[in-house]
């Protein structure tokens, strides 16, 4: 007899308690290995494909895409067993071909021998196979039917994408496996239709509320992904363009209702923990005008010769010079542990930084930031950065950091007032490097200045040592000297 396992939505990284599904990799009647992602799910840290951990037919999915899952409930039910016919579940997987030992995982898949595995077809949703008619009773047999999942064998609140009326006529790939002719005219209908490049849930329910068909959308996103603002422009140009022969309208429409965001996902996190940090910290704020001239000639100094090495950023030089000053102010590299009312020092630096990325703000991590030099700080900016922008961070990444820096000044502002990441002690901000007017060694002279920002928790210090670890960055901006004295 086959087993059917479930498989529930594992713990994805640490304080994470739901996900939202955002596209499946796996049909119902698919095989699947040990091991293999069946399903991208979007975390309050990162998007994540999710691995099965067993091997064989996928009987039931549950969730839609865009569909938001507690941490523990079932994502899916996979179907391991023998050539026996199974029940329940598992019949979803049945052909009537038999089953064969699978040489791969040493389980037997119902439907599949051990020679050359049979070429996939693709799989169909429900609205193409209801828009089919049926076969008409005069056709010839179709194959059998699989069992449709009983109520016993399966929870009441399953979200398969395959509708009773589709798994009546849907059949798991295999020697003997066959389509009957609605099954055929719907595929041909999909394939001729064609995939559509949407990930996020949000821009399908968009195009959905204003009849939009995604198909007829050009996608400026990388490799042709359809962004929200492809989709706000094509209701645009639609609403401006009178339908030919329409006649005209008696009165204006009534304007739309309000957008409505869910609070969720990386926004959800951002918003959570910004608004903790400032129920939980008292906070203040000091700041400073630095002359960055200096700091950038030693920039172009190193990137000049050829024997210089790689070229380091100013974000990687600003990381340096805090770790430095971190070892200076080590109340600044802490945590305030409020039950047992207890400041707690931490031994290392774990440097985070903020990055803009399209799918929001995220505050990837630099371990043991204090152990590095500018050029491998630099590096791993870099690589991590990268990782953001391609949704490839892992939750290990986005999580322990110690102390954060935060680049404002990329997005052309001067000054800023930072919210602290908690649990964190302090966050250092930077402005803008732009030319000012600057008193230099007695003379009225055109600088590079930069403004700097520090937010501290005044319960692990005073103004004193915010201060003096403010001072001590500004002097290494302004004479580089003064960090490579302490290096």
């Amino acid at each position: 007899m086959a087993k059917v396992l479930e498989f529930k939505l594992p713990d994805l990284g640490e304080g994470l308690t739901e996900a939202e599904i955002v596209r499946w990799l796996v049909e119902v009647g698919d095989v699947v290995a040990v091991d293999q992602p069946v399903v991208e799910v979007e975390t309050a840290k990162a998007m994540v494909e999710v691995p099965c951990p067993y091997g064989g037919v996928v009987t039931a999915r549950f969730g839609e895409e865009g569909a938001e899952l507690p941490v523990g409930a079932p994502l899916l039910t996979v179907a391991v067993g023998s050539a026996e016919p199974v029940t329940g579940p598992a019949a979803s997987g049945e052909s009537a071909g038999g089953g064969a030992q699978d040489e791969s995982s040493g389980n037997v898949l119902v439907g599949y021998g051990t020679g050359a595995p049979a070429a996939r077809r693709r799989r169909v949703r429900p609205a193409a196979i209801s828009a089919t008619p049926a076969a008409p009773a005069s056709a010839p047999a179709p194959v059998p039917a699989p069992a449709p999942v009983s109520a016993a064998t399966a929870p009441v609140a399953t979200a398969a994408r395959v509708a009773p009326e589709a798994q009546a006529t849907t059949a798991v790939p295999g020697p003997s496996a066959a389509l009957v002719p609605a099954e055929a005219s719907a595929l041909s209908l999909a394939e001729a239709q064609g995939p559509v490049a949407v990930i996020s849930p949000l821009v399908r329910k968009l195009a959905r509320q204003h009849g939009l068909d995604l198909r007829h959308v050009a996608g400026t996103g990388r490799d042709g992904l359809i962004l929200r603002t492809d989709v706000e422009c094509a209701i645009k140009a639609a609403g401006e363009e009178p339908a030919a022969g329409a006649a005209p309208a008696a009165a204006p429409e009534p304007a739309p209702p309000a957008e409505r965001i869910p609070l969720r996902g990386v926004r959800g996190a951002v918003a959570e923990k910004l608004s903790r940090s400032r129920r939980e910290i008292p906070d203040a704020t000091c700041w400073v005008d630095a002359d960055a001239t200096e700091l950038l000639s030693l920039i172009h100094l190193s990137a000049g010769g050829s024997a210089a090495g790689p070229k380091v950023s100013v974000l990687a030089l600003l990381a340096r010079i805090c770790t430095a000053a971190l070892a200076r102010f080590p109340e600044l590299n802490s945590t305030v542990d409020a039950d047992a009312r207890e400041i707690v020092r931490l031994p290392g630096v774990h440097l985070g930084f903020a990055a803009q990325t399209e799918r929001g703000l995220v505050v990837p991590v630099v371990r043991d930031a204090h152990t590095r030099n500018a050029e491998s700080i630099g590096a791993e900016i870099a690589r991590l950065t990268q990782a953001a922008r391609d949704g490839k961070l892992t939750p290990a990444q986005l999580t322990g950091g110690t102390f954060t820096l935060n680049n404002y000044g990329v997005f052309g502002v001067d000054g800023s007032t930072p919210i602290i990441n908690h649990p964190e002690a302090a966050m250092l901000g930077v402005g803008r490097i732009m030319p000012k007017p600057w008193v230099y060694e007695g003379e009225l002279a055109v600088r590079q200045v930069v403004q700097l920002s520090l937010t501290f928790d005044h319960r692990v210090c005073d103004g004193g040592t915010a201060g003096g670890f403010l001072r001590y960055v500004a002097d290494c901006v302004e004479q580089p000297a003064v960090l490579l004295r302490t290096l």
